[in-house]
């Protein structure tokens, strides 16, 4: 089933074509990751299924009732402004303790909820706007770059938590990477952006195709890197690696299967 659907979807500002003929849709429990250079449209093209932003031409079809978790970018919110984990999550609509302090557990910061906003580490900041997301039961999570700013091992361990939500859930996923080359290894489809779909196809044919290929600038010798995770380390030694042990290898399309050493993370990365 089709969640939200874009058909020829063409936005302008002014003279400036944002948008063009865009066609992309997105059905049930699947995860797509929308990549493509600064300026390329990644954000306008969110508002617009989100149905903030109004198409110039062409339309979004979102299915009837549809409920949406949007993940924004990071929100910049007032350090003088007092404004708990719980007030937060409690923004616009209010929620009960108990469905608070189960969205913040699901997402790995339990008893963070007396705790102020401003004070949130950046990894903890994203979980917590993920767990507001979560509070509505949504169908799709729209997650605009929510990994910008957070270290290697923040990312692997946000991506790590959204692959469990879906699996759990059944939530679909729509989200936007700022990282060109790295994507989540549970990513269905790849869409490759600028101004207009490149191309798109699963992470292995979407890193070998020319298009991506030249928008990026990877020649021939670039692939499109996951980020897998490996279940072979001891937890109770977790806090003394050192942050060499988190980088990223691009997995060769073809070998796919051989997983990069990416683990999953405390939760206060």
């Amino acid at each position: 089933m089709k969640l939200v659907e874009a058909r020829g979807l063409t936005i302008r500002h002014g003279d400036r074509t944002i948008l063009s003929a865009v066609n992309l849709s997105i059905t049930k429990g699947e995860i797509v990751t929308i990549v493509g250079p600064n300026g390329s449209g990644k954000s306008t093209l969110i508002k617009a299924l989100i149905g903030l932003e109004k198409p110039s031409q062409g339309q979004v079809n979102r299915a009837p009732g549809l409920s949406i978790g949007y993940v924004p970018q990071r929100l910049h919110l007032d350090a003088r402004l007092p404004m708990s984990v719980r007030r937060f999550l409690s923004l616009p609509d209010r929620v009960t303790d108990a469905a608070a302090q189960v969205a913040l557990a699901r997402v790995g910061v339990p008893g963070l909820g007396a705790r102020q906003m401003a004070v949130l580490s950046g990894g903890q900041f994203q979980r917590v706007l993920l767990a507001r997301a979560l509070l509505s039961s949504p169908e799709i999570l729209i997650l605009d770059e929510p990994t910008q700013g957070l270290d290697q091992p923040g990312v692997a361990a946000f991506y790590r938590l959204v692959e469990e939500v879906r699996a759990e859930t059944g939530v679909a996923v729509l989200m936007v990477s700022h990282d060109l080359h790295v994507v989540m290894s549970a990513t269905d489809r790849v869409i490759c952006l600028n101004g207009h779909v490149c191309c798109e196809g699963a992470p292995h044919i979407v890193s070998e195709a020319p298009e991506y290929r030249a928008l990026f600038g990877l020649g021939t010798g670039g692939a499109l890197a996951l980020y897998r995770h490996v279940h072979d380390h001891d937890h109770d030694h977790d806090h003394d690696h050192d942050h060499g042990h988190h980088h990223h290898h691009p997995a060769a399309p073809r070998d796919a299967a051989d997983p990069s050493r990416q683990t999953h993370e405390r939760h206060d990365a």
